[in-house]
């Protein structure tokens, strides 16, 4: 049996850690170790972990002395990492028992899908809600799905180790969209597998979602496209190239209308200059 290494990044999630912890020690698929990474947390996580895990080997904690975002703990984790697989979960998510069987049995069957994601059931503030069609989750190559808004949850995500290790981890200057911005580069490139059960309870609607606390993420996602569209290593196909142009000028175009609304020109004159270069394209 393969050992899968889940990486769970937290930073002042005590209340809801313990779940997310619990539902990985649950699982049916029991070769895992867990490496919870303490983003430098200050409400007592550190010691929270100790006491209700030290009896547990698979546990592993890792402390961070410096806050330095997800996307750094994510890849600390998976430095520490032993598996021949990689999970990832948010530590304010839950997995459900039978997730890692599921992908496992998958990825034994289909070794060519590198990640393999799967269905979930949302959450937010308590109720569960029906996510809207664009959100709606499939396998295979899906990169041009990708590009209007990020299709793979990380707590849905397991990869193979050697996956990670291609894409050098998750972008740590990318301080939100890190997730979009890896699953562009891998789905450019494979094709991903896919499992239509849920797999996990995702949660959303408080107040220290990164998604809460940053306003115009798009920005991120067409600094993502536009390195794409650039970069010499990505062959991009007539289809691919063109959505990928038409969608950095859609979410250009709303960027500079929010911009010039709000006031916040710190990145107006990059998104113009998008729009100059991209607009003058074929």
């Amino acid at each position: 049996m393969s050992l899968v290494s889940v990486i769970i990044p937290t930073y002042n999630r005590i209340e809801t850690l313990g779940r997310a912890v619990d539902s990985v020690l649950n699982q049916t698929y029991q070769n895992l170790e867990c490496l919870i990474v303490d983003d430098a947390s200050t409400d007592g996580t550190d010691h929270f972990v100790i006491e209700r895990y030290s009896n547990d080997p698979r546990v592993k904690l890792v402390s961070l002395t410096e806050n330095q975002g997800v996307s750094h703990a994510r890849n600390i984790g998976f430095s520490h990492a032993q598996g021949d697989y990689i999970a990832l979960l948010d530590s304010d998510d839950e997995w459900l028992k039978h997730k890692l069987e599921k992908q496992i049995h998958w990825a034994k069957n289909n070794p060519h899908h590198p990640l393999i994601h799967g269905e979930e059931i949302w959450i937010r503030n308590g109720k569960r809600v029906n996510p809207k069609f664009k959100h709606k989750k499939e396998g295979g190559k899906i990169f041009q799905r990708c590009l209007g808004l990020c299709l793979i949850s990380p707590s849905a995500a397991l990869m193979t180790r050697e996956l990670y290790q291609e894409m050098n981890g998750f972008r740590e200057d990318f301080i939100v969209c890190e997730d979009y911005e890896l699953w562009l580069r891998v789905t450019h490139k494979y094709e991903v597998g896919f499992i239509e059960e849920p797999i996990l309870n995702k949660y959303g609607g408080h107040d220290d979602q990164l998604s809460a606390r940053y306003k115009a993420m798009d920005y991120w996602r067409v600094k993502a496209m536009h390195e794409i569209y650039d970069h010499p290593d990505f062959n991009l196909n007539e289809s691919e190239s063109q959505a990928l142009k038409e969608m950095i000028l859609e979410k250009a175009r709303i960027l500079e209308m929010g911009y010039l609304k709000h006031g916040n020109l710190e990145n107006l004159s990059y998104v113009r200059s998008i729009l100059t270069t991209f607009s003058e394209l074929p």
